[in-house]
């Protein structure tokens, strides 16, 4: 561990502590403020040096709540929206203490709006207080303070990537300094001489395509050197990421988890999209029935695609690879979907991988460009995620046809409920190619969580303005 990542990790203690007292003593002068008491009369007798005795046992117990919540934990590739997740989580735990406390012993705090505001304060102070440690953490990187010095074991393009990305982003805080393509005896042999003159923090492994001899041998050449492994899993290849391990009979036995996204968080996220599409709906109502109306008067045909050439149903393949009715908006004039497979082929941009994309498609009506533009004619799917055939987020729904070409490991992301919106959309839209797209898909699926759920959406609107800036 550097001792860089030790210090700030340390600091954050004294810094909340110090950052919670402040929150209390702010919220109990808030509530004896000239405007609100003149808003609310105080009725009850809460002197400043019993309240700050009660305040410190508070903070104590407090700061007992953040350690068990990992918010001292001392990882340097957190990131900044996960701790202030946290932050929100150990507060809001704290918040519930103390209410327990007030029903026991009703004269600890006499004022709900003490309380509740010193809640709110605290969240605020401690996350700016978060941030602004991180910061300094990350710009201290700039100047190879507390920066992890890697080895990093490949010859495939992920080890190019890294090295591209940690030479581009030195607030990433690490600096490689040796590469070497293979792990041989005498590439052993090679880095114990240079590392006898080098400091080394880390060693990564970013070759899926070493041997197991290899990966052993490197293992044990961490291990012995007292240096970090750590290795670069293919999300293309690799299918099994996340495992549990439980005991059966005696024996150690290992269970593949599909995703995070079980039990509980099923339900939880079921919720999430039938509360969130329907505020989204209320909210875009209007312009929902004004695009209806334009498409009406724009061009003859229906107002939703819905149908294929032939008059059967639109499907799109959903979670487990079940088909399922699917409609949007209808931005091509009618009986030309099937054009993009004969008169149109030789106009697909998207050559690799089983997508087909027309540039300048000239099937798309007037109206039809603006919406796709913006994406509006994807407004029609929030009502698919309110009756549960789609998710806010997830993978892309595909047509039958499309998914009758993936290999194998693209059928990963038939795990889950197809979305409106993903990780691959928010990181680069429809430009990525499709093993890209099926890469951070996959990402998404074994690392699924409410707080990427959130993140994505909050990216989602700045991505479309993004790509749209740019054409």
């Amino acid at each position: 561990m550097k001792k860089t990542e030790l210090f700030f990790s340390t600091l954050l203690i004294p810094v909340d502590f110090i950052i919670l007292v402040l929150a209390g003593i702010s919220a109990y002068h808030l509530r004896f403020s000239s405007l609100s008491v003149g808003i609310r009369p105080i009725i009850f007798n809460l002197p400043f040096p019993a309240f700050f005795h009660s305040l410190l046992i508070i903070v104590i117990l407090w700061l007992l709540i953040f350690a068990l919540a990992g918010l001292y934990r001392t990882r340097s590739a957190r990131k900044l929206a996960q701790e202030l997740a946290i932050i929100f989580l150990a507060c809001s735990t704290g918040l519930a203490l103390v209410a327990i406390l007030i029903f026991f012993q009703r004269n600890l705090f006499d004022s709900r709006f003490i309380v509740l505001a010193g809640w709110l304060i605290a969240i605020i102070y401690l996350s700016i207080a978060h941030s602004f440690i991180r910061w300094l953490q990350r710009r201290l990187y700039i100047y190879g303070i507390g920066v992890r010095k890697v080895i990093l074991v490949g010859n495939s393009k992920t080890t190019e990537n890294l090295i591209a990305e940690f030479s581009a982003n030195r607030k990433a805080g690490y600096e490689v300094v040796k590469r070497v393509r293979d792990f041989s005896l005498e590439t052993a042999q090679e880095l114990n001489e240079f590392i006898k003159d080098h400091q080394v923090d880390e060693i990564i492994q970013s070759d899926p395509n070493l041997t197991k001899v290899e990966n052993l041998r490197l293992y044990d050449f961490a291990n012995d050197n007292h240096i970090v492994y750590k290795y670069v899993a293919d999300l293309l290849e690799v299918k099994v990421l996340r495992t549990e391990v439980a005991e059966v009979a005696g024996v150690p036995v290992v269970e593949v988890k599909r995703t995070t996204l079980e039990g509980w968080g099923r339900v939880f996220k079921r919720i999430f999209d039938i509360v969130v599409s329907g505020v989204l709906i209320v909210i875009f109502l209007p312009l929902i029935l004004v695009v209806m109306l334009i498409i009406k008067l724009d061009s003859r045909g229906p107002i939703f695609f819905s149908r294929r050439d032939d008059g059967s149903y639109l499907y799109r393949v959903g979670e487990g690879g079940v088909p399922f009715k699917y409609f949007k908006f209808r931005s091509m004039i009618p009986n030309s979907d099937s054009m993009r497979y004969n008169e149109l082929a030789n106009l697909n941009i998207r050559g690799e991988g089983p997508m087909v994309k027309i540039k300048d498609d000239p099937r798309v009506t007037r109206f039809g460009r603006v919406i796709r533009r913006w994406s509006i004619d994807e407004l029609a799917e929030l009502f698919l995620v309110f009756i549960g055939r789609m998710s806010l987020v997830g993978p892309r729904p595909h047509l039958p046809e499309e998914v009758a070409k993936y290999e194998n490991y693209h059928r990963k992301t038939l795990t889950i409920k197809p979305g409106i919106t993903g990780l691959a959309q928010v990181s680069g839209r429809s430009d990525l190619p499709f093993d890209e797209e099926a890469k951070l898909d996959i990402y998404y699926i074994e690392n699924w969580s409410l707080l990427l759920d959130l993140s994505i959406l909050f990216k989602t609107p700045l991505a479309v303005f993004k790509h749209r800036a740019a054409e």
